[in-house]
């Protein structure tokens, strides 16, 4: 599960250096100063410009704040990636230290569920990461964007479980635990299978496995502070960056995933975080009225429990009283186990109601399992528990 991806050795035979590319390469600078793995490519700028047209716009996949994302093709086409060049006006200070602190996180980091790295360009002023492609995209753009087809229940929930494994690994399967400390729907990207990859890990830190707290407060990142919506209020309070900080965004994420939404959603006239609106609606038994439209009448309602249930216990306010990441990946897999059950008895009953099996069969109605569950809101109501008290997931 943690081992490099295969499919990627067969391409690197490209960039096998001969005589004359030698010189070329010992006059790359390596920014972290220590050895990279033999799969990891420093590539020229030469390199990358080939690889993305001299950088033309029409292969432009992203932009934010660090900078922009282009799509580029190695080996003849036959590897796709993605080019991550970093800001021009960020030379140096904080662009070099978050382009240093991906690289080498993702230089010792292998696994399913986060993003590999391909290689790196340190070459005349640029600080470019190249990764594998990601087909499907970020998941924001399918929970909220334009031009795109819903997506249904089930996949969700994999795509939760497969980002839960990613952080659950960051947090324990490394001899330090990892902080990933920017998670947020556009940073988990979705590769062709719709196979959930973490990414964008500038604000990343280590931290011993145990939970012991430092002595003197931390001066959090800038960058971490400007995770407005998925941010922890008690990270923010104490400067403290700790595993509970991710457990708490992922609640944010799970929330996002159920009601198809923006972290910051406009609620009576005012913008509101989608986290605070969330909750009160489950302390009002109304959560189930704020849920993606395209959801309603999809979710069988044990499912649907188990996730708001779970989705509440991540965004305590009292990091204590959350979840580990653990906990939280087998309860995703029971919420899906349940959708499964509930569908294949919905299915079965369909079948036993077909006109050919009507003399076989009591006419009354029966509900379906993953019919609406409107009449069934004030179940949510055990949902509703202390924020301060103990986990229930």
């Amino acid at each position: 599960m943690g081992e490099p991806p295969r499919f990627l050795s067969s391409f690197f035979s490209v960039f096998k250096k001969g005589k004359s590319s030698r010189k070329q390469q010992s006059a790359l600078r390596n920014p972290v100063a220590v050895a990279l793995p033999e799969e990891i490519h420093q590539f020229s700028l030469a390199q990358i410009k080939a690889a993305t047209s001299n950088f033309n716009r029409d292969l432009i996949l992203g932009e934010g704040g660090f900078g922009t994302v282009y799509k580029g093709f190695f080996n003849d086409g036959k590897l796709v990636v993605a080019v991550k060049r970093k800001k021009r006006e960020f030379e140096a200070g904080a662009g070099f230290k978050e382009f240093q602190t991906e690289l080498l996180m993702l230089c010792q980091l292998r696994h399913q569920h986060l993003i590999p790295l391909i290689g790196f360009c340190f070459d005349k002023g640029e600080m470019i990461l190249v990764y594998q492609y990601m087909r499907n995209g970020p998941l924001s753009d399918r929970l909220y964007g334009s031009g795109y087809d819903p997506l249904p229940w089930k996949r969700r929930l994999e795509i939760c479980i497969g980002a839960a494994r990613g952080l659950h690994y960051l947090h324990t399967g490394a001899k330090r635990a990892i902080i990933h400390g920017n998670l947020k729907t556009s940073f988990l990207l979705l590769d062709e299978n719709w196979v959930c990859r973490l990414s964008d890990f500038r604000t990343s830190k280590l931290r011993p496995r145990s939970n012991c707290k430092p002595k003197t407060p931390e001066k959090l990142d800038p960058l971490v502070q400007s995770n407005l919506g998925y941010l922890d209020p008690e990270c923010l309070e104490t400067g403290q960056l700790e595993e509970k900080c991710d457990v708490y965004s992922f609640g944010v994420v799970l929330f996002q995933v159920l009601c198809g939404r923006r972290p910051f959603v406009e609620h009576d006239g005012e913008m509101t975080a989608l986290v605070d609106l969330a909750r009160q609606s489950i302390k009002e038994g109304t959560i189930y009225n704020i849920i993606d439209p395209y959801l309603k009448g999809r979710i069988a309602p044990e499912c649907f429990r188990l996730f708001v249930d779970m989705a509440s216990s991540c965004t305590r306010v009292v990091g204590d009283s959350r979840p580990e990441m653990g906990e939280v990946e087998a309860m995703l897999h029971r919420a899906l186990e349940l959708q499964e059950k509930a569908d294949e008895e919905a299915s079965f009953r369909a079948f036993a109601h077909a006109p050919h099996h009507k003399s076989r069969v009591d006419n009354s109605d029966v509900e379906s399992a993953s019919g609406t569950m409107d009449s069934g809101a004030g179940d949510i109501e055990s949902i509703a528990s202390d924020e301060s008290g103990g986990r229930s997931c």
